[in-house]
C-alpha cells in the first residue's frame, strides 16, 4: 500500500508539473533605441513595456481558458532603419505574437512591411509619420496622433497664438523630422506666416553654426525643429552663443524631460514649445498621474515621454488576446481592429487605416528647467 500511495503522489506531481507547463507562453516583441543619442527614450519605453507585462503576469490573465505567462523580447534598432528591419526579422523569427514599436518612424515604417507579411500585430507608441498607417496594412496601428495633426497644429498655434510672422525651418532629413518639418510649414502658410528659411541637418550632428548663422541674418520670429532632443540641446546652446532670440518650436522628439540637460543651462523659460502626439484631461489625467507616479516609485526615474503610450499598447493587445480567447496573431487581430480600451493615456480605438480616432497633442514649455503644460487640444 505504501508503494501504490507513493505511486500515486509521484503521479500526483507530474500532473501538477505538467498544468503548469500548460501555461500559453505569450511573446511580446518591443523595439526602440536603446543605443546611441536618444538612447534615454528608447529606454523609457521599454521600461513602460517591462511594467505593464510584469502586472499582467502577476494578474494571472487567462487567455482562452489558459492562465498566460507574457514574456518580453527587447531589441534595440538604434534608430537605424537598416538595423530596424533585422531587429523586426529576429522578432518574427521567434514567432512573436505581438510587437509593440518601434519608436521613430523611420524604423517603424520599413518594419512594418515585414511585420505585415508575418502577419503580426504590430502598435507604435510614437511614430508619427502619416505613411505608416497609409500603406493598406492590416497589423499596423498607433496610439498617437500623426504628423499631419501634429505638425499643422503647431503650425497654427505658431502663428496664431505665438504671434509668429517670419518662421525658418530646421529638419534632420528622417522620415520623422522632415515629415513633421513638412507638416508644420503647411499649417504656418495657411495660417499666414512667411517661411524665410528652410534648412536641413542630421540626426547626429553637433554644429549648427553655419545654418544658425545664415538664419540669424533673416532674423526669423520663430524656428521650428523636426528632429529629436539629441540635436535640438546643441542646437540650442549655439543659438544662445549666437545671441539669437527666436523661440524654438518642435514636435514630440524634442519634447522631452531631458531637453534641459542636453541645452547645458541655454534654455530659457518660455523659449521652447512643443507637442506631445497625446494626452489627457479633466478625469483622465488622474490616471496618467497615477502611472508617472509607480514609475517613479519603480525605476527611480521620471517618464521622457512615450511610456505611458507603451504600458498602454501592451495592455490593448493583451486585452484583444483575451476577448479573442487567443493569442494566436489572426484570431486576435479583429478584436485590435475595433478595440476600444481605456487607458492611462485617455480611451484608445483605431480607425480603417489604424491609427487612433480623436487623438490629442499636449503643448509644452519649459520654465525653471522642468516642462510645463500649456495645454491639450484636439
Amino acid at each position: 500500500m505504501k508503494f501504490r500511495f507513493s505511486v500515486l503522489c509521484s503521479a500526483g506531481l507530474s500532473l501538477a508539473a505538467s498544468v503548469s507547463a500548460q501555461d500559453l507562453v505569450v511573446r511580446i516583441g518591443h523595439v526602440a533605441p536603446t543605443s546611441g543619442g536618444i538612447a534615454h527614450l528608447g529606454k523609457d519605453n521599454e521600461l513602460g513595456a517591462r511594467l505593464a507585462i510584469e502586472e499582467l503576469n502577476a494578474k494571472g490573465v487567462q487567455i482562452g481558458g489558459r492562465k498566460a505567462r507574457f514574456e518580453l523580447l527587447a531589441e534595440d534598432d538604434a534608430a537605424d532603419p537598416k538595423q530596424g528591419t533585422a531587429a523586426a526579422q529576429k522578432l518574427v523569427d521567434a514567432k512573436v505574437n505581438g510587437v509593440i514599436g518601434h519608436m521613430n518612424s523611420g524604423t517603424t515604417i520599413p518594419a512594418s512591411r515585414i511585420y505585415s507579411d508575418a502577419g503580426i500585430p504590430q502598435i507604435s507608441p510614437s511614430a508619427t509619420n502619416p505613411k505608416y498607417t497609409r500603406q493598406g496594412f492590416k497589423t499596423a496601428f498607433r496610439v498617437v496622433a500623426d504628423d499631419v495633426q501634429l505638425g499643422g497644429t503647431l503650425g497654427r498655434y505658431a502663428v496664431k497664438t505665438m504671434q509668429a510672422q517670419t518662421i525658418a525651418i530646421i529638419d534632420d532629413r528622417t522620415a520623422y523630422g522632415q515629415g513633421v518639418a513638412d507638416e508644420f510649414e503647411k499649417g504656418a502658410k495657411a495660417a499666414g506666416a512667411k517661411i524665410v528659411g528652410r534648412e536641413f541637418t542630421n540626426d547626429k550632428a553637433t554644429d549648427f553654426s553655419a545654418i544658425l548663422t545664415g538664419l540669424k541674418a533673416k532674423n526669423p520670429d520663430l524656428i521650428f525643429f523636426g528632429g529629436m532632443d539629441a540635436v535640438a540641446g546643441p542646437m540650442l546652446r549655439q543659438m544662445k552663443q549666437l545671441g539669437m532670440t527666436a523661440k524654438l518650436v518642435g514636435g514630440d522628439g524634442i519634447c522631452s524631460g531631458e531637453l534641459p540637460k542636453l541645452a547645458a543651462g541655454s534654455l530659457a523659460d518660455g523659449q521652447v514649445v512643443c507637442a506631445e502626439a497625446g494626452g489627457v484631461e479633466g478625469g483622465q489625467k488622474a490616471g496618467l498621474d497615477a502611472f508617472k507616479q509607480k514609475f517613479r516609485a519603480k525605476y527611480n526615474q521620471d517618464v521622457q515621454v512615450y511610456s505611458p503610450y507603451v504600458y498602454d499598447a501592451v495592455n490593448l493587445m493583451a486585452a484583444a488576446m483575451v476577448k479573442a480567447g487567443s493569442a494566436e496573431p489572426a484570431k486576435y487581430l479583429p478584436e485590435l481592429a475595433r478595440t476600444d480600451y481605456p487607458g492611462v493615456t485617455g480611451r484608445i480605438g483605431f480607425d480603417a487605416k489604424g491609427d487612433i480616432r480623436n487623438g490629442a497633442l499636449t503643448l509644452f514649455t519649459y520654465k525653471g528647467g522642468a516642462r510645463e503644460q500649456i495645454s491639450v487640444v484636439r
